[in-house]
């Protein structure tokens, strides 16, 4: 393509001002119109070696499907994408493209990256608004799967193995599907329609989805071979949350990240006819510094605290989360009290939070992980006032499938065992990814390791 877009920056992305959005649980980002993604698509030098690819761990042919919205062929874009990828409405708004495709990306050299994710929304949205034909149902193979859990690595497995003609249920424990995509993610980054829009999808080549099915207590996986599945995969995620034991942690007021989002997000508790309760802090400190921290943080202000501070041990250059996450948790007034960390939870004679004593702390030589090492500065101990204080420092699988499933090992972090090249875990035709092999991870790494076993699984039952 000769009028290719040489410009050193991304085409900005359309935001909700900050002021008004840290008030609402509305999507932040508006989305490319039609103009600006065939403007930053030209922006593609389409490489022959195409190292963006090499960085996508689901391999979606990036400069293929950015050429089809350059040449304004959006539903072209989409057909590539759905050849690797059932969700990737999902992928485009929530994956962390600037350390995987967009970080290999090229014109990142002398400028930005091409905006990938932005590209990936875009060609997403505009097919769900102008292609209202429902998918074809793909022919039954005669083969028979089960999936646990309806978060983003099942719910790949699952659409990948249907679109291969599997008989395919998946069991969702919740009474919603979705996962992480549902009950961690907030609407305001990323909307519970689209999670649906893309449910609906999978339901339409065959998909049956089972909610309310807690496997391992209702149903074994011994009884889902019985039931005549060939291969089973356990995408059941890490929702089992940690917390440091430090005093105060079972005071009123202190709540795992886990629980406070899946209240807002899936119990629906910022509004007003809510059934289910939240506490609306005025003082929050949120205790960790990942995407989900930055999750807490944000809907802790959009529920009307006048004051919320990410408490965490490391500066600002080792945060975890995500640049834009972090650059919006900023706009929108989070404080960020960094090279901090707590010591103890403090309680007022009612038993509610009062307030947090924390350490400071400086950085020495890289641990074995490569990130500089907090170190506490003696004698460096202050108080700050509180009413809320959420933990979101990590979580771990639930042990419910592993201690029920006789010859299923596990890590000592209590991640399932698997074989890297096939997912395939100690039990012959049980497979598993995501977050109940990793721990907590991102979506696309998780839909990686669902793409990985379907694969596996397709190649050892056919």
């Amino acid at each position: 393509m000769s009028d290719r877009n040489m410009d050193l920056h991304k085409c900005p992305m359309p935001v909700q001002d900050a002021d008004a959005r840290n008030k609402n649980f509305e999507e932040v980002a508006l989305g490319y119109t039609y103009d600006m993604a065939v403007n930053e698509a030209k922006r593609c030098l389409n490489c022959k070696k195409k190292p963006c690819v090499s960085a996508c761990p689901v391999n979606i042919d990036i400069p293929a499907f950015i050429e089809c919205i350059a040449s304004e062929k959006p539903e072209n874009a989409y057909d590539i994408l759905s050849e690797q990828t059932s969700l990737a409405a999902v992928c485009g708004r929530v994956c962390p493209q600037e350390s995987q495709c967009e970080g290999k990306c090229v014109r990142g050299i002398k400028g930005e990256p091409v905006g990938i994710g932005r590209l990936e929304r875009f060609a997403a949205d505009y097919h769900a608004e102008h292609n209202k034909n429902p998918q074809k149902k793909p022919k039954y193979n005669g083969h028979k799967a089960a999936i646990i859990g309806a978060g983003p690595s099942g719910l790949t497995a699952a659409g990948d193995l249907a679109k291969k003609g599997y008989q395919v249920t998946v069991y969702e424990a919740l009474h919603l599907p979705g996962g992480v995509l549902v009950y961690g993610i907030p609407e305001f980054r990323l909307p519970k329609a689209i999670v649906q829009r893309e449910i609906e999808n999978l339901k339409e080549i065959g998909v049956e989805i089972v909610t309310n099915m807690v496997i391992g207590k209702i149903l074994t996986i011994d009884e889902l071979f019985e039931m005549g599945n060939e291969a089973i995969f356990i995408g059941s995620g890490a929702g089992l949350p940690r917390f440091m034991n430090i005093p105060g942690e079972s005071l009123k007021g202190v709540y795992s990240a886990n629980e406070f989002l899946t209240r807002i997000n899936l119990m629906k508790a910022y509004q007003e006819d809510s059934k289910t309760p939240i506490q609306k802090a005025k003082r929050v400190a949120v205790v960790g510094g990942g995407n989900v921290a930055m999750d807490a943080a944000r809907c802790a202000k959009r529920l009307g605290a006048e004051e919320v501070f990410i408490v965490y041990r490391r500066s600002m250059n080792e945060l975890p989360a995500r640049k834009e996450e972090v650059e919006h948790a900023e706009e929108e007034g989070i404080v960020f009290k960094t090279l901090h960390n707590p010591t103890e939870i403090h309680g007022d004679e009612n038993g509610n939070v009062s307030g947090m004593t924390c350490v400071r702390m400086e950085l020495g030589e890289p641990d074995a992980g490569g990130r500089r090492r907090p170190i506490v500065i003696e004698n460096s101990e202050f108080r700050i006032d509180l009413d809320c204080v959420i933990m979101a420092i990590g979580t771990s699988p639930n042990p419910l499938i592993r201690t029920t499933t006789p010859g299923l090992e596990a890590n000592q972090h209590g991640c399932l065992i698997v074989k890297e090249e096939t997912g395939e875990t100690s039990r012959k035709n049980v497979y598993a990814g995501g977050d109940a092999v990793t721990g907590a991870a991102t979506v696309i790494l998780a839909m990686g390791a669902g793409k990985t076993a379907a694969d596996a699984i397709d190649k050892a039952l056919s």
